[in-house]
């Protein structure tokens, strides 16, 4: 499987491929940071999700043979593999194992993005940054090992609050509020989660 794989190293700005593009592929996020936008009539950029190392992407354009819904620009410079069209669909023809694999994966990868985008949408605002903390963390632990419950925010404050719905002034007094109930601890972007409980209890979601 290794040969049909190739490996490229992008910047941070550059984009792996635009909204509306044709997909021959199927890509990885092996290091880095991507996010995935679409942009409104009125040239407004929504950020729909950030995808970590192990993330994939592509697949929905790739497997319908349909053009990109979204474009992937890279927030953090690294590496990512793409597996071409053309390679790919026979790997899977031909290894049912692979392919029930890569189906499960599939599915969990939409599950929670069904999840994270209904729970931003219906929810009132706390809940909506307390989930979306909560997310950022599950991602980014698995990286780090664990060890400590600390987050990177992957994006201004601007983007992140487009993300739950609000504006940037009240995501400030959300994060300050949770910072008073000593939550959680800010510096800069790095989030620190003091009380893991708690802040699962203000997104109702059980740990």
């Amino acid at each position: 499987m290794e040969s049909i794989i190739e490996s490229r190293f992008y910047t941070k700005g550059s984009l792996v491929f635009r909204e509306g593009e044709q997909s021959d592929s199927l890509f990885v996020v092996n290091n880095g940071l991507i996010k995935l936008t679409q942009t409104s009539k009125e040239g407004k950029q929504h950020i729909l999700r950030f995808l970590f190392p192990g993330d994939y992407f592509g697949q929905f354009a790739l497997l319908h043979n349909k053009h990109h819904y979204a474009t992937a620009e890279v927030v953090e410079s690294g590496s990512i593999c793409r597996m071409r069209r053309e390679d790919f669909m026979p790997l899977l023809a031909s290894n049912a194992d692979l392919a029930f694999s890569f189906l499960m994966s599939v599915s969990e990868q939409l599950q929670q993005a069904d999840e994270l985008a209904g729970a931003l949408h219906i929810f009132e605002a706390e809940k909506r940054l307390a989930r979306l903390l909560l997310h950022l963390y599950s991602k980014q632990s698995l990286l780090s090992g664990g060890e400590e419950y600390s987050l990177h925010l992957p994006a201004a404050k601007k983007e992140f609050a487009a993300m739950i719905g609000t504006t940037p002034e009240t995501l400030s007094r959300k994060l300050k509020k949770l910072e008073q109930m000593k939550i959680i601890r800010m510096n800069n972007r790095i989030v620190t989660i003091l009380d893991m409980l708690s802040l699962s209890q203000i997104a109702e979601i059980t740990v």
